[in-house]
């Protein structure tokens, strides 16, 4: 991990493209811009840890049409 030290206004640049910048400090709260290319996705940590932990709990989970496709292939006895 890069550790920088920056104060309001500067910035550091990310593969020729993608500019992070400190916009303001307010106490322990630091507001910080992202330009990026549209191709880039530019997701907070937090949110994106949220959404997989709901993926793999929806994927342990058994569904109603998992069930069936499991009677489909076994014949009934």
């Amino acid at each position: 991990m890069l550790i920088l030290t920056r104060k309001v206004e500067q910035g550091i640049v990310i593969n020729n493209d993608v500019v992070v910048r400190v916009l303001s400090i307010d106490g322990e709260r630091v507001k910080i811009g992202v330009d990026a290319p549209r191709s880039i996705s530019v997701l907070r940590e937090e949110l994106l840890e949220e959404v997989a932990g709901e993926n793999r709990e929806a994927a342990a989970r058994p569904s109603a049409s998992n069930d069936q496709l499991r009677k489909l292939r076994r014949p009934s006895e």
